[in-house]
């Protein structure tokens, strides 16, 4: 496999694990599933990679474990938003983007707004996309004041 087909492969992967993440953060916030057993579940119904598997995990298991310092950043630029008004996909797709923000420096910020973008579209719609982007934007600009 040349080097292309493995970069492809490895931002295919990192999609389906942040989708992955996001279902994970949802079962989590909304039916108050244990992340574990939700995870159990998930994997079994969606054909990820070892790979994705561990990264969907580390980001599921990483927002839940910084849920109050990311919903306070949720609060201080999603302005008259505060988390618990914002409809659940929108809520969950910011946490998962900035905390990957946060402490996953090799994923270049772009690449994470996009995804996140992407997710608020899919799961909600092309106003929570623009909301998303709006957001995540705004941290970007403050982020190094987290770091």
């Amino acid at each position: 496999m040349n080097g292309s087909a493995l970069r492809r492969q490895s931002s295919s992967t990192r999609r389906m694990a942040r989708e992955l993440a996001l279902r994970l953060l949802y079962q989590v916030d909304i039916a108050l599933m244990p992340l574990d057993e939700s995870f159990a579940y998930a994997v079994e119904h969606m054909p990820i990679d070892e790979a994705g598997r561990h990264f969907a995990y580390d980001l599921a298991s990483g927002t839940q474990q910084n849920l109050q310092e990311i919903d306070a950043i949720i609060a201080r630029f999603a302005i008259g938003w505060p988390p618990e008004r914002q409809p659940a996909p929108d809520r969950n797709v910011l946490r998962l983007a900035i905390y990957e923000m946060l402490y996953h420096p090799e994923t270049p910020h772009g690449v994470v707004i996009s995804e996140a973008v992407e997710l608020a579209k899919k799961y909600n719609s092309d106003e929570s996309g623009k909301f998303v982007n709006g957001v995540l934007s705004s941290v970007l600009k403050h982020l190094e004041e987290y770091l």
